[in-house]
């Protein structure tokens, strides 16, 4: 299993570098959104997907804009958004909240989901499938703060990783 680890101006990616296939389907899996909506994550097969971590009181809260600003001009890009409270408390806000604060704020219209653990033993489902590489294939690492990404390719494999520190704008498609 080979990773790369591009460093420097604090910008850090993990890369599927031997193209490991994910062990269980990406497709297969279902989050619920910000408004009680179950959505199949089927609907995404064939499109790259975007997740990230979010939060609205984060040094990295801005990205929302780059991430909307992504979403609107790379529409071969599905941009997915898990609100959670996990790295400082930093989205006190219920689902409610979280979404207004998007809308009127940063303009938001990708698909927010519930607010939920993303590390830890209660991590949700998908969460489960980014960080434990007898689902994804290869990657076993959490997230380390808020905003970290995570690149699921069209065939449904984790194909890379950034950290927080790096813009929407700046990830490889």
């Amino acid at each position: 299993m080979k990773f790369s680890r591009l460093t420097g101006l604090g910008i850090k990616v993990s890369k599927n570098m031997s193209n490991k296939n994910a062990l269980v389907n990406f497709y297969s899996l279902k989050a619920t959104s910000n408004n009680g909506e179950e959505i199949q994550f089927e609907k995404y097969r064939g499109k790259q997907v975007l997740l990230v971590n979010l939060a609205s009181q984060c040094g990295y809260t801005p990205q929302y804009t780059e991430l909307e600003q992504l979403n609107q001009q790379n529409k071969n890009i599905i941009i997915l958004g898990f609100p959670s409270n996990n790295f400082g408390a930093q989205e006190p806000g219920s689902d409610e909240e979280i979404a207004e604060f998007c809308k009127i704020n940063y303009g938001v219209t990708f698909q927010l989901f519930t607010k939920n653990d993303v590390k830890g033993k209660n991590k949700q489902p998908v969460y489960q499938w980014l960080t434990e590489s007898n689902k994804n294939g290869w990657n076993h690492k959490e997230p380390t703060w808020n905003f970290y990404k995570y690149l699921v390719d069209e065939k449904g494999n984790l194909s890379s990783i950034y950290s927080s520190s790096v813009s929407p704008l700046d990830i490889t498609l």
